[in-house]
């Protein structure tokens, strides 16, 4: 995977896109994405856009696909910047390395998010709409029109622990415990918070997930050792 959109350019390929396609292509599907993220990533040497003689950077079709790649696996994998650009690295150097921090597939580099209506979120997860109700009740599911890839696992989840008699309303606490966790990565970024230039406020959001990462093998773990009990 190419790094620099200037070999495209350089070898005749389609025109280029300035950081306001990039956000308009990108942004319904990564709705927190901002100029300054974009940039953010640029001096993390995870995209590379080529400069025009005035200086404005212009991103290709391949950087485009890059920022998608690495935006999803930050999202679904909390992975550190650090980490992904490390997988990239090998990648870009014909390797194949194994996927980053237990990922069990990686995001496609050509491909978007599915939006899906509520319908056919309830048609694809073989669900109810009284469970579907639930589910939003009980703040498991967000109240919105369309729905990705993380709201079907969700409802697919609850389909299945449904018949093992686990009902939506059994998991309030999970909501109350992530507004806990959300408290204490608010509490750690206040260093960095009180800093209102652009960069801080992109650092402040992957230190926000790569805290998150780590709580969540904390809290993996403290599940895994409490069945490891129950087996005894």
């Amino acid at each position: 995977m190419a790094r620099s959109s200037a070999q495209q350019r350089e070898s005749g390929a389609p025109s280029l896109l300035s950081i306001g396609q990039v956000l308009a292509r990108l942004n319904p599907e990564f709705p927190d994405l901002t100029p300054s993220k974009l940039r953010f990533l640029e001096e993390r040497q995870l995209v590379s856009p080529a400069r025009t003689e005035s200086g404005y950077r212009k991103f290709s079709t391949t950087d485009l696909d890059r920022l998608r790649f690495v935006l999803a696996m930050q999202r679904d994998h909390y992975l550190p910047l650090k980490v992904i650009r490390e997988y990239l690295d090998e990648l870009d150097a014909g390797r194949q390395p194994n996927l980053p921090g237990g990922a069990v597939s990686a995001p496609s580099m050509l491909s978007t998010e599915r939006r899906i209506s509520r319908e056919e979120l309830i048609r694809e997860a073989g669900a109810t709409v009284m469970l579907m109700n639930d589910a939003v009740s009980a703040s498991l599911i967000g109240p919105t029109d369309l729905f990705g890839e993380d709201a079907l696992s969700v409802l697919r989840s609850l389909v299945e622990l449904q018949r093992s008699g686990i009902e939506p309303r059994h998991l309030r606490g999970f909501r109350a415990a992530a507004e806990r966790e959300l408290g204490l990565i608010e509490s750690a970024l206040i260093p960095v918070a009180r800093r209102k230039d652009a960069s801080s406020r992109a650092k402040a959001a992957e230190l926000a997930r790569e805290i998150a990462g780590q709580l969540e093998v904390v809290r993996s773990s403290l599940i895994r050792s409490a069945l490891s009990k129950l087996q005894q």
